[in-house]
């Protein structure tokens, strides 16, 4: 019985080693080629750890304050990685305007979803990429032309949308809340307005069956 837990010792003693080992080689690996690429290459950004990337280095409950902060180290153009999977951040207004506006071909695609993908088959204007979405952008654009679409009619529905927006958020007095449902009811209402000529308040009932 001794001897067996000798063995039985010696054994997660050498796994436990084996195990450490692999874990170092990786990081080294990983660590080496990271930094040839952010040799000019790459956008810069904190290191990651292998499998792991930068989420221990993240507050994912509050991405919204910790990627701000990366903004300010490493400037509007950064790289962080969530698990094993790199993203490229752009921060600011004029960053973003001039990647969507003069390098569209290279930021114009988004990152696809499996599950959606696999759902749609990459049609449709919301997550299809490339040649697809490009000919599906042209042809909603063209129908909702039809409907006012870029004309000063809709700019004052979307104008007068953005008052209603502006009331509700005064409301919370500057707490934090929720953005989810009044953005979605007041896209929704400058879609009705457009289309239908009426809006709904924001505090409607929902319609019985």
């Amino acid at each position: 019985m001794g001897m067996l837990d000798i063995s039985l010792q010696s054994f997660n003693s050498v796994s436990l080693l084996g195990a450490l080992t692999v874990l170092l080689l990786i990081y080294f690996i990983s660590s080496s080629s990271l930094d040839s690429h952010y040799n000019g290459k790459e956008p810069p950004g904190p290191t990651p750890l292998p499998v792991l990337g930068n989420l221990l280095q993240l507050d994912m409950k509050r991405i919204f304050i910790t990627l701000p902060e990366l903004f300010k180290k490493y400037g509007s153009v950064f790289t962080v990685y969530f698990g094993p999977k790199k993203v490229v951040v752009l921060a600011g207004y004029k960053t973003v305007k001039e990647a969507l506006g003069n390098y569209d071909d290279v930021f114009g695609d988004r990152d696809p979803l499996l599950f959606v993908d696999e759902a749609n088959q990459g049609h449709g204007v919301t997550w299809s990429n490339g040649d697809s979405w490009k000919e599906m952008r042209h042809f909603a654009l063209s129908n909702l032309r039809q409907f006012g679409i870029g004309k000063k009619a809709s700019e004052d529905k979307i104008i007068e949308e953005s008052h209603h927006l502006i009331e509700v958020i005064k409301k919370f007095k500057g707490a934090a809340f929720d953005t989810t449902e009044p953005l979605t009811y007041a896209v929704s209402n400058i879609i009705s307005s457009i289309v239908f000529g009426s809006r709904f308040e924001y505090d409607d009932p929902v319609p019985g069956p």
